[in-house]
């Protein structure tokens, strides 16, 4: 494969860095990811209840529906299981009997300090006893509860003993200590489920049942004279009361209801219930066209909907770009390097790819969705996965392979078919059949030479496709003997169709690109095109030596690994140019004449040179291919025309003579087929200026030419080493003894021979004299040519 180095967008993508290079990576990740857009993205469907449906709405993948009302009644379930919380403070008790204490404490030494004041002193008067009233609301205060002036002076004329408050306190802690409530009838409704009793102070939770050990707040004070029996019964009658109404009133829940806790512990549990769902299938029908809209068809519409919203759909975008860009570096890396490292513009290459992976999975996207709507229309039962067999993917390995050759193909149709294989909802089946098929039309199309390569191609990978269409259906478990049938023809036409379609894109990808393919250069070979029959009539020696010449490449070519067929075609046309000028040559000129002998050396190396240039506008007339006008144009490089360069420096003296005006332009020759070529021009030629061309003539001819170019520099931009000119030289001289061979003397000959009074013609053919001017291009001595430093040896 070869391709044009002037095409602009070629020369700009070989100079792109790599940075440029992954952006080219990210490009195509992203249009990959946007060609799943009509697949991943949920178009918004404005339906109420009651309408009706315009179109079939179908589930592009699985979907996840809420059950609103199942749902609901699983969070009140889990509602109703969150145990009533309740607070206890177990502390309680002893607060209210140490707040007893101290305030009978309290005015107890507010009365000691009363008796000590009424005593005759010094400072009598200035401490002056605490009145009663204020000392009983003092009191008070104290204990929280109002007392009355009665109950007062009773508590006084006891002197507020401690007996007193011991027993209140005692009553009071036994009491609640037990467990007090506010009201048992809220308690009560939690029977059969308990409660969750949770101390205010370590918050420790505890499950209770049994509701019977507590006391109502009304059964707590009735309790008390009861409870205090057995300190009562020491106590005046009157102090007793007084003791249990002090009680009955200091008595508090310990047992509070927390609603705020239980409220949201009840929000807590609705809120962990997670919704019940029930899944759709992918294809399902979700609404049919004429339907009316229900509200079970919204509930699944809003579930279509909530997975295709924005940032779900960049996310997908995100995702899919990644792994086909992950896909691509890693095949970059595993097997496309290796290719593109022998390509010698491997950018455009890597280009070339993009291109074509991204239209083939353009193609395929826009064909499914179209056969998927006729298939809809259609009156036959044709299975809707038997349609993805249609698709021509196996060519996009086929064009790679045309292109980049086997291996890069391969691993082309590796990447090909798993983009494909997300572009059909992930299907392994179909990724396994497309990979395989592209594999295969490739493996047929690696030699193609001739268009019709590309219809068999494609009958094959039909016919495999076909076979593997089956099991795929097998594995996706549909034995339906119809469906196999459909499935396998539209297989085969997918195959066939596949092999149309590289055969339509090879030349249009030749034109974008600037690359030659083997059928281009095959076609420019045929020797009845119109500007080789030009050239064999206006210039057949010219023509003549073009064709020998073409096979001496073509042989060298192939033993050497270049391309034979681009060496074969260049030399037919390297010479082109000569047209124009054809009498200035010397294999054209007639009747030993020389039109030279007329002109100045310096006018008859610009006629030789100018043969370059008039060489490549009549290919680029002829639309030749850019890389047989780079070959055209190279065959020389700046190689020296010595003869006319020699003459010049006789007539006007060594300083009067510029060496570059006896130059070729150039450039030098850029590939190995081009190098070939300027070999082959420069042997060829001088071979006819042996007058006796015997083998060992022969092979010293060829060893000092190719010594005499390679210390010239005309061989350094390309890449032959040494042992490629070996090996050329060895098929030329080859080719050069067969053109060359000795004929034995015919009869005729003998006989004519005598009547012209000579024993023999020279060489055996009157056509093989040596001309009487040398040639254009080579004039060494014809007879013996110099034995050159040993950079060739002789093979």
């Amino acid at each position: 494969m070869t391709f044009d180095k002037r095409f602009s967008l070629p020369t700009l993508l070989h100079e792109w860095p790599f940075g440029l290079r992954l952006l080219l990576l990210a490009a195509v990740s992203i249009a990959f990811s946007l060609i799943l857009y009509p697949r991943i993205m949920v178009p918004r469907l404005q339906y109420t209840v009651g309408d009706v449906a315009e179109k079939d709405v179908k589930a592009p993948r699985e979907l996840l529906v809420k059950d609103q009302a199942a749902t609901e009644i699983k969070r009140q379930q889990a509602v109703q299981e969150v145990l009533t919380v309740y607070d206890q403070d177990n502390e309680l008790s002893a607060r209210l009997a140490r707040m007893v204490e101290e305030a009978f404490a309290d005015l107890r030494a507010m009365r000691r300090a009363a008796f000590e004041n009424s005593a005759p002193g010094p400072h009598a008067a200035a401490d002056a006893p605490t009145p009663p009233e204020e000392a009983r609301k003092a009191f008070e205060d104290k204990i929280a509860i109002r007392v009355s002036n009665g109950a007062f002076a009773a508590l006084e004329a006891e002197g507020f003993s401690k007996r007193i408050a011991g027993g209140i306190a005692e009553i009071i802690q036994k009491i609640i200590d037990n467990g007090v409530v506010s009201t048992k009838e809220n308690l009560l409704k939690d029977l059969e489920r308990g409660v969750l009793l949770r101390d205010v102070r370590t918050h420790e939770e505890r499950v209770v049942h049994d509701f019977k050990q507590f006391y109502s707040l009304d059964q707590a004070r009735s309790l008390v004279r009861s409870q205090g029996q057995p300190m009562l019964r020491d106590l005046d009658y009157a102090i007793a009361n007084l003791v249990v109404d002090f009680c009955q009133r200091l008595i508090q829940p310990n047992i509070t209801l927390n609603r705020s806790e239980t409220e949201q512990r009840k929000m807590r549990a609705a809120a962990e219930v997670k919704p019940v769902l029930y899944k759709i299938k992918q294809g399902e029908m979700l609404l049919r066209e004429g339907e009316r809209v229900s509200e079970l068809h919204l509930l699944k519409l809003q579930a279509l909907e909530s997975e295709g919203r924005p940032e779900s759909f960049f996310l997908t975008l995100l995702g899919t770009a990644a792994l086909i860009g992950g896909l691509i570096a890693a095949s970059h890396i595993l097997f496309f390097r290796r290719s593109l490292a022998m390509n010698e513009y491997p950018t455009r290459a890597a280009v070339l790819m993009a291109c074509v992976f991204i239209f083939l999975q353009l193609a395929a996207q826009i064909m499914t969705t179209l056969l998927a709507g006729a298939i809809r229309a259609s009156h036959y039962a044709i299975p809707g996965t038997s349609v993805l067999f249609l698709v021509p993917l196996a060519a996009a390995p086929m064009i790679i392979c045309v292109f980049l050759k086997l291996p890069a193909a391969v691993a082309f149709a590796v990447v090909t078919a798993v983009g494909t294989a997300i572009l059909f909802e992930n299907n392994l089946a179909m990724c396994i059949f497309f990979m395989i098929t592209g594999c295969m039309g490739a493996f047929w199309i690696r030699t193609c030479r001739e268009r019709k390569v590309f219809v068999t191609a494609g009958a094959k990978t039909g016919l495999i496709g076909a076979a593997l269409a089956v099991a795929v259906d097998v594995f996706n478990g549909h034995p339906s003997w119809t469906g196999w049938a459909w499935s396998s023809a539209f297989a085969f036409l997918g195959g066939m169709g596949a092999g149309v379609v590289a055969a339509g894109v090879v030349p249009l990808a030749e034109i974008a690109f600037g690359y030659t393919t083997d059928i281009s250069l095959l076609e420019l070979a045929n020797l009845d095109r119109p500007i080789l029959r030009q050239l064999m009539i206006e210039a057949p020696g010219s023509y003549h030596h073009s064709v020998i010449l073409g096979s001496m490449v073509e042989a060298a070519a192939a033993e050497i690994g270049a391309n034979p067929l681009l060496a074969k075609v260049t030399g037919y046309y390297h010479d082109i140019g000569k047209i124009k000028k054809a009498q200035y040559y010397i294999e054209n000129q007639r009747n030993g004449k020389n039109k030279h002998d007329r002109l100045a050396p310096s006018m008859s190396s610009l006629i030789l040179i100018s043969h370059i240039k008039e060489g490549v506008e009549i290919a680029r007339e002829h639309r030749l291919c850019p890389v047989i006008i780079d070959g055209i144009r190279q065959h020389h490089g700046t190689s020296l025309i010595r003869y006319f360069y020699e003459k010049a420096r006789q007539l006007k003296g060594d300083d009067q003579v510029k060496e570059a005006d006896f130059r070729y332009p150039g450039p030098k020759p850029q590939t190995r087929e081009a190098a070939l070529v300027m070999l082959a021009d420069v042997v060829e030629a001088a071979s006819r200026t042996l007058e006796n061309p015997t083998p060992a003539r022969i092979k010293g001819m060829v060893q000092s030419l190719f010594n005499r170019i390679l210390s010239d520099g005309q061989l350094e931009e390309c890449d032959l080493t040494l042992k490629d000119l070996n090996k050329i030289a060895g098929c030329f001289n080859t080719i050069l003894n067969g053109i060359h061979h000795h004929r034995i003397e015919y009869y005729d000959q003998r006989s004519f021979a005598a009547e012209n009074g000579k024993s023999r013609l020279k060489n055996g053919h009157p056509d093989r004299q040596p001309p009487k001017t040398p040639p254009d291009l080579v004039e060494p001595d014809a007879t013996e040519f110099p034995d050159p430093p040993k950079v060739l040896r002789a093979s």
